[in-house]
């Protein structure tokens, strides 16, 4: 048996997966966890990275791996190695403000053309931006900037700051894939076809990444999808991904699916030929890690809303769709706008929810627990509708995340969705899309 090693460096934990190269079959796995916050030192990955692995029996007889983590985090490296400052997550929205300037600057339609992306603080390049701002020497100290995934495959390659790794801090020998270079907002998806003179040959777009830094620095290279490289000992290493890429992976998706994540937030992305260019910025326009793209809308409210209406209702999920499933479809009337935190689409940052349609007929228990149900998935359909929008076909939809395990959500979902729905099993698929890209790297 062949064994080949993925893992899913995700926001909470780190999930290692070992499998037959073969059949995919797991063979052994673990997890340890992360520390909480929105900007963390990536010494901790590491930890759990390696506490992970030995736990799941060690790389002794894996013959390659690969790495999915977290999209979009600022991990910033002097000419030592050495991380500059801990980490800013994805979540961390501190950067709101440079997202805002970069938008200014530039104008959505021209970010969205040059890299897919209009900016969001989520993003990279709005991490530079603010970093450049607000932590001006730190800013001066950035020789490379690399995102968690990437970091941790140098890493776990053997290089790493002189004296705590057998290969020391060779910078270029950073490495990433399309999905999370996608996800910076200064890599163009379409690198491979375009000339755009900003743009250098693995498709950075450097006058962006010095607007927001406020110089130029090493950047991974982008490794294509049957493209590896090597660790200290000469097992193979795939480029990896980012979490939502190597879950359509691990997941077996292609052209005409769309995942459905429902999650505290939710996700509709869909595997896509042709590259999407949305100015709004309800669709970003991201690459999967097979060559192919993955147009994305996020959402605020998912499997929160479930929650809400359940403690309202003095319920458990269980009940929940117990009442769900014993009304009728429409609720009665009764329609929730499950705008709770605000929304992300569409962009209603100071939105809150409200209930409609409240007769004495149709204000029960029941329809209250449908319209929960049928109002968390229309703001869902309201993210396929924009895929629809940018012409991305959709065939199929594949429910996963918590919220996905709920009987009513599942049974509602077809109706409100407009599309075959299936459920996946639960399982890491992050980790195991990384396995997957791991066993092709070594097949080629």
């Amino acid at each position: 048996m062949t064994l080949v090693m993925g893992v899913d460096s995700s926001t909470q934990s780190c999930k290692v997966v070992v499998t037959d190269a073969a059949t995919g079959e797991v063979v052994r796995q673990r997890r340890a966890p992360h520390p909480d916050g929105t900007s963390v030192d990536p010494a901790a990955w590491w930890s759990a990275l390696q506490e992970a692995i030995a736990d799941a029996g060690g790389l002794g007889d894996v013959q390659a791996w690969a790495i999915g983590g977290q999209q979009h985090g600022m991990v910033a490296l002097d000419a030592d190695g050495r991380v500059v400052r801990d980490a800013l997550l994805w979540n961390d929205t501190r950067s709101a403000g440079a997202a805002a300037d970069l938008i200014a600057e530039f104008g959505a339609d021209e970010l969205a053309r040059r890299t897919g992306l209009v900016p969001v603080a989520s993003f990279t390049v709005t991490k530079l931006r603010w970093l450049r701002d607000a932590e001006p020497d730190n800013a001066a100290r950035v020789a490379a900037v690399a995102l968690p995934h990437d970091w941790l495959t140098w890493r776990l390659r053997g290089y790493g700051p002189a004296g705590e790794s057998a290969l020391g801090p060779v910078l270029d020998e950073l490495v990433t894939d399309r999905s999370d270079a996608s996800g910076t907002g200064y890599w163009r998806p379409d690198a491979t076809m375009g000339t755009e003179a900003a743009a250098d040959a693995a498709g950075y777009d450097r006058e962006l990444l010095a607007a927001a830094l406020g110089h130029d620095a090493v950047l991974p290279r982008v490794l294509g999808p049957q493209e590896w490289v090597t660790d200290a000992d000469g097992r193979r290493v795939g480029g990896g991904a980012g979490d939502n890429a190597g879950a359509a992976l691990g997941l077996g998706a292609g052209p005409g699916d769309v995942v459905v994540s429902i999650g505290t937030s939710g996700t509709v992305f869909a595997v896509s030929e042709e590259r999407t260019i949305d100015p709004t910025g309800t669709v970003a326009g991201f690459a999967d890690c097979t060559g192919r793209f993955l147009p994305l809308v996020a959402t605020l409210n998912a499997a929160r809303v479930l929650d809400a209406i359940g403690r309202l209702l003095g319920v458990d999920h269980a009940e929940l769709s117990r009442l769900a499933l014993a009304a009728e479809p429409g609720a009665g009337g009764l329609a929730l706008v499950p705008y709770f935190e605000g929304e992300r689409t569409p962009n209603l940052p100071d939105a809150t929810a409200s209930l409609s349609g409240m007769t004495l007929a149709s204000t029960t228990r029941e329809n209250l627990a449908r319209a929960a149900v049928e109002g968390m998935l229309s703001g869902l359909a309201a993210g396929l509708d924009a895929l629809r929008a940018l012409g991305v076909p959709l065939e199929r939809a594949l429910l996963v995340g918590g919220g996905a395990q709920s009987e009513a959500v599942r049974a509602i979902a077809p109706l409100v969705l407009g599309l075959e729905v299936e459920v996946p099993e639960p399982g890491e698929y992050v980790a195991l899309g990384a396995a997957r890209q791991a066993a092709s790297v070594l097949a080629h």
